[in-house]
């Protein structure tokens, strides 16, 4: 479990370490992961630090590896993943100089490789683009040649003159989805006198730079004058259009095109040979890429660490601050001796824990298992220093209120397998490092929702409810006098458990199955889950006030409990506790086997007791009944309501007055104070606000559980409508062949309709819910959430983050 119960004592260390020391000492302490380092230069610039350069140096080097990595994945080239256990250490600053020099070789040949292939790809490119233009052109100028013919034979002008009248023609290829705009702007620009031909492509050509798919289209323009000559050419420009010149003959274009032939297969050739030389290259560079990344990272944090230290005036040593769990001194002390043996420095480097008056940082200790729930504590507000922490207690509680409201045992097993798959398989996740960001959402709380299963299954069987069935495990504690036919054809029947036919035992475990079949289940559920919603809040709510002593006996403020946790829990005790003694006794005065005074008509609606006492009033009962529940009822609760209300100017005028109390008496004791003393007045008005919001807040959150109530009701609606209406439907359809499919198909819509609404959706409203009431109506009583949390130095949480990063 961690120290999840409070946070660990924390102490503020100066490390004195040699110079020669400094680099392994930080490596070892990076592996750690043990301390917090503070910058001793808060005014020394990023670039007047003393290590700035090797961070240069590491920044460069990082950038040739993630270089090389995209080359490496442009080629389809898998890249080893280094295993989380067995990451390679900081290197040494030899090795780093020998790292440096090797990447900056490798980059110098990759970058010449993948250069002279990008080139060798572009001329490739080129010529295919000039074999598509000779083929997909020579059409347009067999139909430019033959009407030329029919204007020559129609006008009796020979076909010479025609010739001579310099028809021109520009030739190229142009991105598809650019087809449009630009003969648009040929258009406008020529007033119409060109004439453009195109054709699409089928197939989509790399791009040789991007290495996206691209489809292109061949155009011809054909015009006359140098003028649109000029203003074709801009065009082509504009759009970016390759343009290439083809011969007028036809004769000139078919030599053209068995030349290009001939140089792209010379091309492939060269390209075959280059490609297999360079991803051998990169083959060779993929398999330390990794290992390569995690030492740079490494060395380039312990440098970062290093910048913050600042230098002893002798020139000696290096003194570093840094905060350290209480717990983990002996492991830093440690660190610094393996280092200083690592390096062979001959004075041995130390510690020293110093005395502050600063608030230190927070840290609680998880595991797999309590990591998530801290989480979820830590996003309201990180606890303050050696603070009750509240997720202790609710790796239990938030589960059951969760499960209260998402009561089914079969929505609760498809919770349990969802989690069970990501908790046994959790090592090949990790490994995977999914970027669907829903789905890390879900896996970090895995355990949560591992919980939530369980406790769900668990109320499930409470309420009896599997998918809205209800299920007949011990048999039904009724026995009515009803017949096979009357129950047969009576579609709603009302158990009264007056009837002498009514067997005085209880159901063994949860509800009974019998009001699956009665009309009055609704009111019967209302009522019960109504009353265990009040019942679970109040004692959540006292739980959560009885907490504050445990801040208040730690932090040695015993006049605290004196003046603010008595009369604050004796105000919810008086009123609230109270009112779930009252539930309680109902429950056991008004049975349906007691006497007519007695008898559930005869019951007092808590409601309105309640209403009556906080206002000093009464209600006339029904004619043979009572107005109380026993004798001297209504002197007990006047006297809760005067208790009640004389605690709160306790809470109000205690701590102000204490206050001002021992402020007079420490000046009289020390006259030379000079501490800046808060004024009274604010502290008064600081207390009434308190007082107000818990007073109105123990009304609101009690109010608040019933949420409790509403959702698991509204839950078990939805799913007995959705059995009622769908799976129910199926059932009806008749014949055995049509009816087997029929029932087949309306299954896989009830069951997308279960997981999809009341597992996921329903299962989302109920965490949300579940997570305010811890939040607002539990953790308000004791928590602050003030603090800031404990971020060591550590490779595993700096390599983590720039994995993500990148």
């Amino acid at each position: 479990m961690g120290t999840l119960f409070r946070s660990e004592e924390m102490a503020l260390c100066q490390l004195f370490i040699q110079p020669e020391a400094a680099y392994y000492s930080v490596s070892v302490l990076g592996e750690a992961g043990a301390v917090r380092f503070r910058d001793l230069n808060p005014e020394a610039s990023v670039f007047q630090r003393k290590f700035v350069d090797w961070v240069k140096r590491c920044d460069e080097m990082e950038r040739k590896i993630v270089y090389m990595e995209e080359e490496v994945v442009k080629d389809d080239i898998a890249v080893p993943e280094v295993d989380g256990s067995d990451l390679p250490p900081a290197p040494d600053p030899r090795e780093m100089k020998e790292l440096e020099t090797q990447l900056e070789k490798l980059e110098t040949e990759v970058v010449e490789l993948s250069q002279h292939s990008r080139n060798l790809h572009l001329v490739h490119q080129e010529l295919t683009e000039l074999k598509l233009v000779l083929e997909k052109t020579s059409p347009f100028f067999a139909e430019e040649a033959h009407r030329r013919q029919s204007r020559a034979d129609g006008s009796g002008v020979p076909l010479e003159d025609l010739q001579q009248r310099h028809v021109s023609f520009i030739t190229g290829i142009i991105r598809k989805e650019r087809v449009l705009a630009f003969e648009r702007m040929l258009w406008r620009l020529s007033r119409g006198n060109v004439f453009l031909r195109m054709v699409d492509l089928p197939l989509p050509m790399k791009d040789p730079v991007t290495g996206k798919e691209e489809y292109k289209t061949v155009f011809v323009v054909f015009f006359q004058g140098e003028q649109l000559q000029t203003r074709v050419k801009k065009v082509c420009a504009g759009f970016r259009a390759a343009v290439y010149t083809t011969p007028q003959s036809a004769t000139e274009r078919d030599n053209m095109l068995k030349g290009v032939n001939t140089r792209i297969e010379d091309m492939h050739k060269v390209l075959n040979t280059s490609e297999v030389h360079r991803r051998a290259m990169l083959q060779l560079v993929a398999k330390d890429l990794r290992r390569w990344l995690v030492m740079v990272r490494k060395a380039k944090a312990i440098y970062h660490a290093m910048n913050m230290f600042s230098m002893d005036v002798t020139q000696k040593c290096y003194i570093a601050e840094c905060w350290v769990p209480v717990v983990f001194l002996p492991d830093v002390q440690k660190a610094l001796e393996d280092g200083g043996r690592v390096s062979g420095s001959s004075v041995q480097s130390f510690l020293n824990v110093i005395d502050t008056h600063e608030t230190p940082p927070t840290y609680n200790r998880t595991n797999k298992f309590t990591n998530g729930f801290q989480e979820l504590i830590s996003a309201y507000g990180v606890a303050n220093y050696r603070e009750a922490n509240p997720a202790l207690y609710t790796i239990v509680t938030f589960p059951f209120l969760f499960a209260v409201m998402f009561g089914d045992a079969g929505h609760g097993i498809i919770m349990l397998l969802f989690g069970l798959y990501m908790v046994l398989d959790e090592r090949r996740h990790m490994k995977s490092r999914s970027k669907n960001e829903v789905w890390n959402i879900f896996f970090g709380g895995r355990y949560i929702i591992l919980m939530m299963g369980c406790f769900s299954i668990y109320t499930g069987l409470i309420y009896n409810d599997v998918f809205a069935i209800s299920m007949n495990i011990f048999g039904s504690s009724w026995r009515a006098n009803y017949d096979w036919n009357t129950t047969h054809v009576n579609d709603y029947l009302t158990l009264d458990p007056a009837k002498s036919s009514y067997l005085q035992y209880p159901y063994p475990f949860g509800l009974d199955p019998v009001w699956q079949t009665a009309s009055n289940k609704i009111i019967f559920l209302n009522s019960f889950k109504m009353k265990l919603s009040i019942i679970l809040g109040v004692a959540h709510m006292i739980f959560g006030v009885v907490m504050s002593i445990v801040n208040y006996v730690h932090f040695k403020t015993p006049i605290r409990i004196l003046l603010e946790f008595v009369p604050q829990l004796l105000f919810l005790v008086m009123l609230f506790g109270y009112m779930v003694l009252l539930i309680f006794i109902k429950w056991i005065m008004y049975g349906p086997q007691n006497s007519l005074v007695t008898g559930p008509g005869c019951a007092p609606s808590i409601l309105i007791l309640f209403i009556n006492m906080m206002l000093m009033g009464h209600t006339t009962p029904l004619e043979g009944c009572k107005e109380y529940m026993f004798e001297g009822q209504e002197t007990m609760q006047n006297l809760l309501v005067v208790v009640a209300v004389l605690c709160i100017p306790l809470m109000l005028l205690g701590m102000p007055i204490h206050h001002l109390c021992t402020r007079k008496a420490s000046r009289h004791s020390d006259d030379d104070s000079s501490e800046e003393e808060e004024p009274f007045s604010e502290i008064m008005i600081h207390q009434a606000i308190h007082t107000v919001e818990y007073v109105l807040s123990t009304i609101s959150h009690t109010a608040s559980y019933l949420r409790l109530w509403a959702l698991s009701l509204a839950h078990a609606q939805l799913s007995e409508i959705l059995w009622t209406k769908i799976m129910n439907m199926g059932m009806t359809i008749g014949g055995l062949y049509v009816g087997g499919v029929m029932i087949f198909i309306i299954f896989g819509v009830w069951a997308f309709f279960t997981v999809s609404i009341l597992v996921m959706m329903e299962g989302l409203s109920a965490f949300l819910h579940t997570l305010r009431l811890h939040w607002v109506e539990f953790m308000s009583k004791f928590y602050a959430g003030e603090g800031y949390l404990f971020i060591p130095f550590s490779f595993k949480t700096i390599l983590s983050e720039a994995e993500e990063e990148s």
